[in-house]
C-alpha cells in the first residue's frame, strides 16, 4: 500500500488505522502510538501526531471524563516543511511506506472514484487560495490548493506547494 492509498482510505472510510470520529483518546492512541503532543483547554483536548491532528470533547452526559473523537485532519500540508521522522507517526509509515510532501488532487480523486464513490465541490467552504470537495457517503473534505502565493510576496517556492496540491483531509 502507499500514502496516497492512506488518503484514500481516510477520505472514503473516515478513519486511520481502525481509529475515527467518535474514539477516545485511548483508541488514537492504539492506533497511532503515544509520541504525540497534548494541547488542552476549554474541556477540549487536540492530539498532534505531526501527519494527524485529532479534536477531542467531552462525551455525551453520564459519561464524566470521557472524551471522544469529533473531528481529526490529516494536514497533508506539513509534510513539505517538516520532514523528520517524527512528522508521520511510525504506524502509518509500517503501514503505507514512504508519505511524499506534495499530493497533486487529481491522483487522489482518481483514487476516490476508483473505490466507488463521487466527489463534490464544496462552495461553502472554498476560499480564494482553497477548494473545497466532499466525498460522498462520508464526512471527508478535501481542500485543495488553488493559490500558492496567497500573500502575494512573490514568485511560488518551485519546491513548495503548487496549484491542484492537497493541503489537507478533514472530517467533522
Amino acid at each position: 500500500m502507499s500514502a496516497l492509498d492512506f488518503y484514500a482510505h481516510v477520505a472514503v472510510r473516515g478513519e486511520v488505522l481502525g481509529a475515527g470520529l467518535g474514539a477516545d483518546p485511548e483508541a488514537w492512541e492504539a492506533a497511532l502510538g503515544a509520541e504525540c503532543l497534548d494541547v488542552a483547554g476549554g474541556g477540549l483536548l487536540r492530539r498532534d501526531y505531526g501527519l494527524v491532528e485529532i479534536s477531542f470533547s467531552p462525551d455525551r452526559p453520564g459519561r464524566q471524563g470521557q472524551l471522544s473523537c469529533f473531528g481529526f485532519g490529516v494536514k497533508i500540508q506539513r509534510l513539505l516543511h517538516d520532514q523528520s521522522p517524527d512528522t508521520v507517526p511510525p504506524p502509518l509509515s509500517r503501514e503505507y511506506g514512504e508519505f511524499s510532501p506534495r499530493v497533486p488532487f487529481e491522483e487522489l480523486r482518481a483514487a476516490i472514484l476508483g473505490r466507488g464513490h463521487t466527489i463534490e465541490f464544496d462552495q461553502h467552504h472554498t476560499s480564494n487560495d482553497m477548494e473545497c470537495y466532499r466525498v460522498s457517503a462520508s464526512p471527508a473534505r478535501i481542500y485543495v490548493i488553488t493559490d500558492p502565493d496567497p500573500y502575494g510576496s512573490g514568485a511560488p517556492d518551485p519546491d513548495g506547494h503548487q496549484r491542484g496540491d492537497i493541503w489537507s483531509v478533514g472530517l467533522w
